[in-house]
């Protein structure tokens, strides 16, 4: 049985150890007693951590509690112009619903709660008789909700590429310069399990999405900065524009490992930023060439890598782009013990004989957890990234194997690729069956995902620049609008992203995202990382957090896609806390039930009422802990 990956792989920690003298060695042990019984004592007593902000994003901005007196409104969408007109905040049902999940601080004092205000900014956008104009009622309401809300808050100013159901998306999408272009053109407008998907582009910023997102965050933070201080105190952070990304086709199901490679961004403008980007990296044409193998007359001469040489024949190798082209493939399983549940399995993985890695499975399956209820888990998966960059072209046997109690090793299967040389044609062949899944006299179960078996790899080595400049883009666009909040009165606040992390997916291929460089650095903005599953309360995320500079980040987005009591929530938060989380956010409605939308009852609200995941009990048990 194949199943598809949902997680990320392990890192390896270093270790640190030091030598000295017997007496140096005797004084420090002496000092080192005495340092503990003093920590021991300090730490009974004080917890010098910062608290962690709860800041759930709270669903409802449009909406509002009705006045006394008023008539009672016939649905959400009359609901939404009563508040608009009547210039009611929505800041009593916010107040009402985190009221309901803790006070403010809690009894320990480890965290405060406060909340998330999600502003979708194309819906500030009203269709006038000159043309689209900011609805300035509607920017006003964001204030007053923050004025009126006595709680510290984190302002999310997001435009995505989920559709807002805002009225003047399509226009926007239509206009050129807009979408994010493919090798065959500009990507159409895609679907999301039932939502809208909008391509935008973020390779030039002389467009007019980006426009219009300028001009509304404008007014926006006006009127924020028009608050009296105090209001304007209790903005703890901005988050910006979402998740920024490239795009591949076939959103719902192209983000997966193999398969056509087509993404973003091949406009005008990255074509020529490309070359731009080579020419400043080799300075000559001649060393591009040295370094691709290529006989290029000038840098226009160069496109970006856009073709497959599996089906497209006459492909010359600096022209070859796919998941692997970069020099890495992505080697990705799962594997289980039921006579060890809590442990994970290890995974040894051989390169023609010798051994090259070994993994543990613990890294987030749902879809084995679905297809393996009596697991009990979905934490079983594991991945490796294997450089291929140096191999000699030919065959080569990859072999994987489980270790057993008492050092005991048994085969999940084996892999046979094939390495391309200067004969691209002749290196191709038609890949072999699967070997079979794990099985054998005990009860562990284990599957090889990827490799392919027989696949052949070809290493472009112009794709990793290309990467590089892709990843480059989406740093670039983020930071065009990190200046503009700067610029305000809020450019002392923490500003940070809120990006998606593809690497925590084991499956997924997040070269066709190219958020990898904001993720480590994105200008003087900080890291907002969303978070599902095992990285949330596992150690995938720590172990990538340790290889970067960051020393504060936030958790725009969590959800641990299964229920958690309320000793699970205190360790996940505190290991947070300590790891230098500021606030940690989650999806959870306000207001009445009946008033909501689809999108609001979304299946990764924590809140009561939804089963998915365990999302009611999660919610109980973060509000037992902040009541701690």
């Amino acid at each position: 049985m194949r199943l598809h990956a949902d997680a990320e792989r392990g890192v390896a920690v270093a270790t640190y150890r030091s030598h000295s003298g017997r007496k140096a060695a005797w004084k420090g042990t002496v000092f080192a007693a005495l340092l503990a019984a003093s920590s021991l004592r300090c730490a009974a007593t004080t917890d010098t951590t910062a608290p962690l902000l709860i800041a759930p994003i709270l669903q409802g901005m449009d909406i509002c509690e009705v006045a006394a007196g008023a008539p009672p409104p016939r649905d959400r969408a009359d609901l939404a112009t009563y508040c608009l007109e009547s210039g009611r905040s929505a800041a009593t049902l916010f107040e009402s619903t985190l009221a309901a999940l803790g006070p403010a601080r809690s009894a320990g004092g480890r965290y405060e709660v406060g909340y998330t205000l999600p502003v979708p900014l194309l819906t500030l956008y009203r269709h006038t008789v000159a043309g689209w104009a900011v609805d300035e009622r509607a920017v006003e309401r964001v204030a007053l909700t923050v004025r009126e809300t006595n709680r510290p808050v984190i302002v999310y100013l997001f435009s995505t590429h989920f559709a807002a159901e805002a009225p003047i998306e399509d226009e926007l999408f239509r206009e050129a310069g807009n979408a994010a272009v493919s090798p065959t053109g500009p990507l159409p407008k895609d679907r999301y399990f039932g939502t809208d998907i909008y391509p935008w582009s973020l390779a030039s910023t002389e467009n007019s999405i980006t426009r219009r997102r300028q001009e509304v965050i404008e007014r926006v933070l006006d009127a924020l900065c028009r608050l009296p201080e105090p209001d304007r105190r209790k903005i703890r952070a901005v988050t910006l524009l979402g998740e920024l990304q490239h795009f591949h086709a076939d959103f719902e199901r192209g983000m997966g490992i193999g398969g056509p490679y087509v993404v973003s961004d091949y406009s005008s403008a990255s074509v020529q930023g490309f070359r731009a980007f080579l020419a400043a990296r080799f300075g000559t044409i001649e060393a591009l060439n040295r370094h691709l193998g290529e006989t290029l007359a000038s840098f226009a001469d160069v496109d970006p890598p856009s073709k497959d040489f599996r089906s497209q024949p006459g492909v010359r190798a600096s022209q070859h782009i796919d998941s692997f082209a970069h020099g890495r493939i992505p080697l990705t399983g799962w594997a289980f013990d039921p006579s060890r549940p809590a442990e994970p399995v290890w995974i040894r993985i051989h390169l023609d004989g010798v051994q090259v890695a070994r993994v543990p499975g613990r890294l987030g399956r749902q879809d084995v957890a679905q297809a393996r209820p009596a697991f009990g888990t979905a934490d079983v998966g594991w991945r490796f990234d294997l450089d291929f960059t140096a191999m000699p072209p030919g065959e080569h046997r990859l072999d994987f194997l489980a270790e057993r109690p008492g050092g005991a090793l048994r085969s999940i299967g084996s892999r046979r690729i094939r390495i391309a040389g200067s004969s691209l044609v002749s290196a191709l062949a038609p890949p072999a069956a699967e070997s079979a899944p794990a099985s054998g006299a005990d009860a562990m179960e284990g599957h090889v995902d990827q490799p392919q078996d027989g696949l052949t790899y070809l290493y472009n080595p112009l794709v990793p620049l290309w990467h590089e400049y892709r990843g480059a883009q989406v740093v670039r666009y983020l930071v065009y609008f990190e200046r503009q909040v700067r610029a305000s009165c809020l450019g002392d606040v923490d500003l940070y992203t809120h990006q998606i992390a593809p690497f925590t997916n084991p499956s997924w291929d997040a070269t066709k995202f190219a958020v990898d460089a904001s993720l480590r650095e994105a200008g003087g903005l900080k890291l907002g990382i969303s978070l599902y599953g095992e990285p949330l309360y596992g150690k995938s995320f720590f172990d990538w957090l340790a290889t970067t500079t960051h020393r504060q980040y936030g958790i725009t987005e969590f959800h641990p896609l299964k229920p958690m009591s309320a000793d699970e929530v205190r360790s996940m938060l505190d290991a947070h806390r300590r790891r230098g989380a500021s606030f940690i956010s989650f999806f959870m409605s306000a207001g009445p039930e009946s008033l909501r939308t689809p999108s609001e009852l979304g299946i990764f609200g924590i809140e009561p009422g939804n089963r998915n995941f365990g999302s009611d009990r999660t919610y109980d048990a973060i509000r037992a802990v902040i009541a701690d």
